[in-house]
């Protein structure tokens, strides 16, 4: 039986750091995917997943059972990011070209050629609609819509109330539609 998230942390605080290890293959891909979303650099998105992960080590023996290991992750995730995003001291551009290549495989399984490219059009259309959404909007769709997360979780990750999350997600869906809809793509 695979060990939950919380038996793992609860080994390494013992002093298993090889536990550690299965954390991280379990939750990486899902961390570099947020930051990638939040950030639009794979380089970057590898930089702060790596540096998440080494912070949590770190933090690892004061950790509280209280919140879930992954909401914590996403937090410190999630606050590297915006790190990141107040260092640029500007906007963040996603590369149309890396989302175009991670969307690419699941395009060849789901579509034929035409449908295909309308599909890479839309996924640019959607990421230059996310990237014209405030920070705080971008990263309640990306947590929510990409990372699957629920909404108490996303605001224990955010550390802000449960309706700031929903007013936030109804607010970005609501001016990502408005975005699509003069973009002439169907939602």
């Amino acid at each position: 039986m695979t060990p939950t998230d919380e038996e793992l942390v609860a080994a390494v605080q013992g002093g298993d750091a090889s536990a550690f290890d299965v954390l991280v293959r379990r939750w990486d891909r899902r961390i570099q995917g947020a930051a990638f979303r939040v950030l639009g650099s794979d380089d970057e998105a590898r930089d702060v997943s790596q540096e998440a992960f080494f912070k949590a080590f770190r933090a690892l023996g004061s950790f509280k059972r209280e919140a879930r290991f992954s909401s914590w992750l996403y937090q410190i995730a999630m606050n590297l990011c915006r790190d990141r995003l107040r260092r640029r001291k500007g906007r963040s551009y996603v590369n149309l070209d890396d989302v175009s290549e991670a969307l690419e495989p699941a395009l060849q399984e789901r579509a034929a050629a035409l449908d295909a490219l309308e599909s890479r059009d839309v996924a640019r259309a959607v990421s230059a609609a996310i990237d014209g959404l405030s920070a705080e909007q971008r990263e309640v769709v990306i947590l929510k819509e990409y990372q699957g997360l629920t909404f108490p979780e996303i605001a224990e990750v955010l550390g802000v109330p449960l309706s700031t999350v929903k007013t936030r997600l109804y607010r970005a869906l609501g001016q990502l539609r408005i975005e699509l809809e003069r973009n002439g793509v169907g939602v």
